[in-house]
């Protein structure tokens, strides 16, 4: 997938997530995350979409803090929530190829980096506010799927702030059935995970299946299509793997 493809998906799954929250209500709790309401997703989701928006469209090339929390609601919020996925949909889709800024996790630029990454955000994100909907969630295209999962096991799992750690050195695989290639081992210890995109060696735990619907649930949002080995594996990703904002 290149920068115009995860633009594109950041576009719609903003635009998604801004219509679930309409409809569920600010004040409806999320059950994917049960201790927010729709209110505290749709400030934290938006804040995020400036925060990223403010790196390219001003050439931060350090870290920079986020502006901060509204104290919006209703309308109003809804209001400002789509005003800043705008921004940040034309500010990526205006960007030069070769603008320079921060980033805080590997890609070959930092256009391409902030696009894959608010794609993804977005679209976790937009689960929330969907599961706070109710009905039938919106479909995750398969290659989209599974780039995220990608991203998930080789780049933020690969920084020093994963706590997926073991006392023990185990193998988890995870292998999306519906594309061709789409198999990742993971190396736990007591370090980071070392993730690579093969099937080398026996693996002590595997979770398998689709992608659309191994993603989500790596991101804790949906159930494990299928567990086979050691389940305490699958369990410590679940006790272990969540990405809070700090």
């Amino acid at each position: 997938m290149d920068t115009t493809d995860f633009v594109a998906h950041l576009d719609r799954e903003g635009r998604l997530l801004a219509a679930a929250a309409e409809r569920a209500g600010t004040d409806a709790e999320v059950p994917t995350c049960p201790e927010w309401r729709v209110g505290d997703l749709v400030r934290h989701t938006g804040m995020v979409h400036r925060w990223a928006a403010a790196f390219v469209a001003e050439g931060h090339t350090a870290y920079h803090p986020d502006g901060g929390l509204p104290e919006l609601d209703g309308a109003e919020l809804l209001a400002w929530f789509r005003e800043g996925h705008g921004y940040l949909v034309e500010t990526l889709s205006a960007a030069a190829p070769d603008v320079r800024c921060w980033q805080f996790m590997p890609a070959p630029s930092p256009l391409a980096f902030w696009a894959r990454r608010q794609a993804h955000e977005t679209t976790v994100h937009r689960i929330d506010a969907e599961s706070a909907r109710g009905g039938t969630p919106s479909e995750i295209s398969t290659d989209f799927a599974a780039d995220g999962i990608d991203e998930l096991l080789r780049s933020f799992h690969a920084r020093s702030k994963s706590r997926v750690r073991s006392e023990e050195p185990r193998v988890l695989r995870v292998r999306a059935t519906d594309v061709d290639g789409a198999v990742w081992t993971v190396r736990l210890s007591q370090e980071p995970p070392v993730t690579v995109r093969d099937e080398t060696g026996a693996a002590d735990c595997e979770l398998a299946g689709p992608a659309a619907q191994l993603y989500p649930a790596l991101w804790n949002r949906r159930p494990f299509p299928s567990v086979t080995g050691d389940a305490t594996i699958a369990s410590l990703w679940r006790d272990k793997s969540a990405v809070t904002w700090s």
